[in-house]
């Protein structure tokens, strides 16, 4: 029963960490009782011990991803059950991974492995499929931005580092006087996780206090629509839809603007690729952007394109009738005074409804029921490069992010790697409803401007629509649930951060470390192992 409430108060100390309304001192503690528990087990004269620890670690996190992520179940019941009791297992397996090394070596060498492990578990979810890095632990400050500008240098892989150090710290001081009983220890190491904590945090407030934003600014509109996506957004016309967005920009729009910025997939009804650019939506924009000469309308739209030439298919096409296939795209698209239309495709996918993992296993067995964050129901077909929208006079040059892709550190980089001088999100988080899940999505919106000093501006449909700036504060915004504009500007940037230029780094030095304690674990006597 020990091991048990161990197990749970980490779940709850992990919980209570978490964005937003946590408090994210606790992450540092929130492995030490899981820890114990698995030490207890590891050094008892019990059977079974793989089996108890991966219980007790499955009910710490199902206990975190059933009160963190619980609002994924007004989306879809099948498919927030289906992220929680998976993304739980997948963490059980990689704690049960560190009990059955941890037998066989040092608790240095052991906690090293579990760390470096973890870094590349979190990597693998930012990459293959299934991919589900929502509560990949370096988010888990998105709340207390003051904490983490040294991001710019790290990306999040440096608070996942950060949160292991310190709970294996804490373990060590634990485990120490346990087998010596002297308060000296616990002197030591209650020093010791003080400076681990708050010396990371003195460094990141002289970068916030110092870092200083200057230079030529931006002037954007965003706009918050507040279309009902169950029972509106797709029985009204793109022609209506067009009309709703102006009467919102003009509340707020100057012949100073440079942007407007419209939500995710906005103009639902789809349009047809090959003929968009001159069709009758496009048409109004322009004569809409024509009564402002410095206009960018930067919106989303639901793309397709139907095909008969066999070559053409790809994994993300889909069959129309025998012979014929369709691609869909969740895209963004820009007009202004370019001849030419700027357009991107979504390409981070949402699980389920824009892309079917591993396909040709999946979908025989589960059809088209997978998980709805937040798009429209379709394989959507993506591109590989990061798009930038430039202006015309090539002043301005945007990263159009869509939804679900800012929550991807690495992959953002590539827009500014791409040359964009600020940041533009575009979103429809009205499918979780007044949860947690479109308050999370904003906050993780402000680990981007960090990692790369760039400025963000974020249109969401239903909110928060918000202006975010390139230390991550957020300086203006709009309530949720609320039909409205908002007009800000943000400074642009030209430089790199150490971030963007490369990446994530720390995620690469752990897979060479990893790969190395194997190799001394297994070339080692089994009975060198610390009790």
């Amino acid at each position: 029963m020990k091991n048990v409430l161990l197990a749970i108060a980490s779940g709850i100390l992990l919980s209570f960490g978490w964005p937003t309304w946590g408090f994210p001192i606790l992450l540092f503690f929130g492995f030490v009782p899981l820890l114990l528990a698995e030490r207890s087990i590891r050094l008892s004269d019990k059977k079974r011990k793989g089996i108890r620890v991966f219980l007790l670690a499955y009910l710490t996190f199902f206990l975190w991803n059933v009160i963190k992520t619980n609002w994924l179940w007004f989306s879809s019941e099948f498919g927030g059950a289906f992220a929680i009791l998976v993304n739980s297992l997948l963490m059980a397996i990689v704690f049960l991974l560190f009990h059955h090394f941890a037998k066989r070596t040092t608790f240095f060498i052991s906690s090293v492995f579990l760390v470096c492990l973890w870094i590349c578990f979190e990597k693998m979810h930012l990459n293959w499929e299934f991919s589900w890095p929502w509560l990949n632990l370096g988010n888990g400050f998105s709340e207390h931005i003051t904490w983490i500008q040294w991001y710019a240098f790290t990306g999040t892989f440096g608070g996942t580092l950060w949160i292991w150090l310190v709970n294996f710290g804490v373990v060590k001081s634990i485990i120490l006087y346990q087998e010596h009983h002297k308060k000296e220890i616990l002197i030591r190491g209650g020093i010791k996780t003080v400076l681990y904590i708050f010396v990371p945090i003195a460094i990141s407030l002289i970068l916030f206090y110092t870092y200083d934003e200057s230079g030529e600014k931006v002037n954007i509109v965003v706009l918050q629509p507040n279309i009902d996506p169950y029972s509106e957004k797709y029985n009204v016309s793109n022609d209506e839809i067009a009309s709703q967005l102006f009467d919102l920009a003009e509340t707020k729009i100057t012949q100073e603007t440079d942007f407007v910025l419209a939500p995710e997939t906005v103009f639902a009804s789809e349009e047809r690729i090959e003929v968009f650019e001159n069709g009758p939506l496009a048409t109004r924009i322009r004569a809409f952007n024509s009564k402002y000469p410095k206009l960018h309308f930067l919106s989303g739209v639901s793309l397709y394109k139907v095909f008969d030439n066999p070559d053409e298919v790809t994994p993300q096409s889909n069959l129309a009738k025998s012979g014929v296939y369709y691609n869909t795209y969740n895209s963004a698209f820009m007009l202004s005074a370019k001849p030419k239309m700027d357009v991107y495709h979504k390409s981070k996918l949402v699980v389920g409804v824009e892309s079917t993992p591993y396909v040709s296993i999946i979908k025989p067995l589960l059809g088209d029921i997978m998980l709805d964050l937040g798009g429209t129901v379709a394989m959507k077909t993506t591109q590989e490069n990061r798009g930038v929208f430039w202006s015309a006079d090539q002043r301005f040059k945007t990263g159009p992010i869509i939804c679900y892709e800012s929550v991807y550190g690495e992959f953002v980089t590539g827009y500014v790697r791409n040359n964009a001088n600020f940041l533009s999100i575009i979103t429809n988080d009205a499918w979780w409803g007044e949860t947690q899940g479109h308050k999370q999505h904003l906050s993780l919106a402000r680990l981007r401007a960090i990692e790369t000093r760039r400025g963000v501006a974020r249109s969401a449909n239903t909110g928060i629509s918000a202006f975010i700036n390139q230390k991550g504060e957020i300086t203006s915004s709009l309530a949720y649930n609320t039909k409205g504009a908002l007009a800000g500007s943000l400074f642009l940037n030209e430089k790199h951060t150490f971030y963007v230029q490369y990446g994530d780094f720390i995620y690469r030095i752990a897979l060479f470390v990893l790969i190395g304690v194997l190799l001394i674990a297994f070339t080692k006597r089994r009975g060198e192992v610390l009790s």
